[in-house]
């Protein structure tokens, strides 16, 4: 099952460079939770989204502000149940026109296929994010 949960995880990663919502919900187990790191995907705040409305939610305050977006992950590993994704996300804002780009830790936990729980991180974070995910660097 994990090639799988490593297919579904690239299959989400690319929908989200799509803007494609649908096609990455698809992906994700109705009852997900998502936790974002505060400036990664648009957190404000140690703020949870749960169930295919709260990513919708999550994206769609992203987009209010984000009017490009673009991940890619140099390094997947994959763990069975559990995938972590080491990479970088472009974004580029609606209003101002900036560019940016941060260093970026995906994991996500499958289960039957499906993202069950999802957490994204910083790089200059990555000791945690390896932590949570039972590894470390």
């Amino acid at each position: 099952m994990s090639q799988e949960n490593v297919d579904q995880f690239k299959r989400f990663a690319e929908a989200s460079n799509r803007r494609d919502i649908d096609a990455l919900l698809e992906s994700l187990d109705p009852e997900v939770v998502w936790s974002p790191e505060p400036g990664v995907w648009g957190g404000e705040g140690a703020e949870v989204y749960r169930g295919h409305d709260g990513v919708r939610e999550m994206f769609r305050g992203f987009y209010d502000v984000v009017d490009e977006i673009h991940v890619e992950y140099s390094e997947i590993r994959d763990l069975g149940d559990r995938v972590v994704g080491i990479g970088r996300i472009r974004m580029r804002g609606q209003a101002s026109g900036a560019s940016t780009e941060s260093p970026l830790v995906s994991i996500s936990d499958f289960k039957n296929g499906k993202a069950i729980r999802v957490r994204t991180y910083r790089y200059n974070q990555l000791a945690e994010a390896l932590e949570a995910a039972g590894l470390s660097e």
